[in-house]
């Protein structure tokens, strides 16, 4: 799989076993869902919820929305068949927690394949431990159907002991070889969460720290926080105008030999005009969700 201009600005994470949260997932205007059947759920609501999102995907009404089923480690008495149920409910992908070797992906990707999974059913990666960290690019290469890396930084903030700053500081490291990994194998990478949900101008912060470092979106753990996220994830007015004057200017170039052109004064080459057009095709691809959404 490789990265599309699918828009992923927002991923809300949606609890399993809440069956008001999963009908409210219908009419938020979050890019996608994440329907958890680890975290947020009790191990005696395991099963119940597991049938509770395999029958809310299947029943449909979420338009655009890209909906993925985080499913439990395999290492527990319901990994196994969370994977067969997913595979089988009309989802897009399959949230894999704590992932830290391609022989994981493998082993879910076996069982989804023995499952009857749609070829173009995906794998997403939570990346959450040191571990992981280390062999972010052994994961990102493991299998045809990865699409995505999710950063789980609460536990990784965990496990390094290491303090949750503003600026991140301490993550960096991890952060950095995650997104190289993605990036290097065609993936698209998302941002952790913001567990302040009463520090507005922190989440912006946030948003706007992930924007920099290169993500496609956040994960997100409160509906409120959707519009702040699409906002700050998507190309600006102003980022898509600019973007399109490069790409006619280049190809007006083009036309007349020119392998290069001078736009306000600033070079513009190859590598500009395809980034150029990656805006583009994201800003359109917003607009058809938007649409789709509702």
């Amino acid at each position: 799989m490789t990265t599309s201009a699918r828009p992923r600005r927002s991923i809300l994470y949606m609890p399993g076993a809440n069956a008001r949260a999963l009908e409210k997932g219908r009419t938020l205007p979050a890019d996608g869902l994440i329907l958890d059947l680890e975290d947020a759920v009790a191990p005696d609501a395991k099963e119940i919820a597991r049938q509770q999102v395999a029958d809310a995907v299947s029943a449909g009404g979420y338009g655009g929305r890209e909906l993925v089923i985080r499913v439990n480690g395999l290492a527990t008495p319901w990994g196994h068949g969370d994977i067969v149920a997913a595979s089988g409910s009309g989802a897009h992908a399959v949230l894999i927690p704590k992932v830290e070797s391609a022989d994981t992906v493998r082993q879910v990707a076996a069982i989804m394949d023995a499952a009857g999974a749609p070829a173009d059913m995906a794998i997403w990666c939570m990346m959450e431990t040191p571990m992981g960290m280390l062999r972010a690019d052994e994961i990102a290469g493991a299998s045809p159907r990865l699409a995505c890396l999710v950063m789980g930084t609460s536990d990784l903030a965990k496990d390094l002991h290491c303090a949750h700053t503003a600026i991140r500081l301490p993550m960096i490291t991890s952060l950095g070889l995650c997104l190289l990994a993605a990036r290097a194998h065609g993936l698209a990478i998302l941002d952790g969460v913001y567990l302040d949900l009463g520090d507005d101008a922190g989440f912006a912060a946030a948003c706007a720290q992930g924007r920099e470092l290169g993500f496609d979106g956040k994960t997100l753990i409160h509906p409120k926080t959707v519009d702040a996220a699409n906002a700050a994830f998507a190309p600006s007015e102003a980022e898509v105008a600019w973007s399109r004057r490069i790409i006619d200017a280049h190809a007006a170039a083009e036309a007349e030999g020119k392998g290069v052109v001078l736009v306000d004064g600033k070079l513009i080459e190859n590598l500009h005009v395809a980034e150029a057009r990656r805006m583009v095709a994201l800003a359109d691809a917003i607009a058809d969700l938007e649409k789709a959404v509702g």
